[in-house]
């Protein structure tokens, strides 16, 4: 009954994530022992975090590549536990290319790594600063990602293995933004963060040219909440931070940050 309840406080589309994240602190606590999971976006470890809450025997904790990292690792651990930072088991690995010659960009990194096979839970944030790109990995598939991802695009590279403490902070100007909205609606929310007209924000959305949490969303009712992260395709990024309550006008107040491509 408790896990019904819980579930009610989120979209019907988590529930098996939410299935998930019981396993994962039942298996901790029954077992008296730290259970790792894949890398997690903002709005699953927020979900994790306000599941772990309503228990006293486990706790959670996460970590990325650098403090603030989108995609983070989890780990449910007995509250008596200390973890440490092998225990979320992180390889950084720094892409070697020929600079001079090639240009990378984000979605080429993704692709070049998707193609070895891996799933998208295997890697956390693909970071740009200046012109060095690095990944953070799964500890496991460090070796086999080094001996797959020998190209991108047409340069080719080398991945190699970089301490955790040499992680760079990506370069991205946030803006933060405090506007009103009729709903949560994926067509109201792009529209208000880079003041599309509400159709064109809608055909975006139909054409697959926008993603929440990583995942294409066609849908321009589909309903955001707290923590979901949207990326439009030639118009930027969202964060959903937090909402406000409503105006005297029943509008909908948010907080968002926006980063402009």
């Amino acid at each position: 009954m408790e896990q019904v309840n819980v579930k009610q406080h989120f979209r019907a589309d988590e529930a098996p994530f939410i299935d998930q994240v019981n396993d994962w602190l039942t298996t901790a606590g029954d077992q008296y022992r730290p259970v790792l999971t894949a890398f997690l976006n903002p709005r699953q470890r927020y979900i994790m975090r306000v599941i772990a809450n309503r228990r006293d025997e486990v706790k959670v904790a996460f970590k990325g590549a650098y403090p603030g990292a989108e995609m983070q690792r989890g780990l449910a651990y007995p509250a008596y536990y200390q973890p440490t930072e092998d225990d979320f088991e992180l390889q950084l690995l720094e892409i070697n290319y020929p600079q001079k010659f090639a240009e990378l960009h984000h979605r080429q990194v993704m692709g070049a790594v998707l193609s070895t096979g891996v799933e998208r839970g295997a890697f956390g944030d693909i970071i740009a600063s200046d012109e060095h790109w690095q990944i953070i990995v799964q500890r496991q598939l460090s070796d086999y990602l080094i001996e797959q991802v020998t190209s991108i695009g047409k340069a080719k590279v080398r991945l190699e293995k970089r301490e955790l403490q040499g992680a760079r902070a990506p370069q991205e100007d946030w803006q933060e933004l405090v506007t009103t909205v009729a709903s949560l609606r994926l067509d109201a929310v792009v529209a208000a963060s880079f003041n599309y007209s509400r159709n064109r924000a809608k055909q975006l959305i139909e054409r697959g040219q926008v993603r929440v949490n990583w995942e294409e969303i066609d849908r321009p009712d589909y309903e955001l909440a707290s923590r979901d992260l949207i990326s439009v395709r030639h118009g930027g990024r969202i964060k959903v931070q937090e909402e406000l309550g409503q105006n005297r006008h029943e509008r909908t107040r948010i907080r968002l940050a926006v980063i402009h491509a």
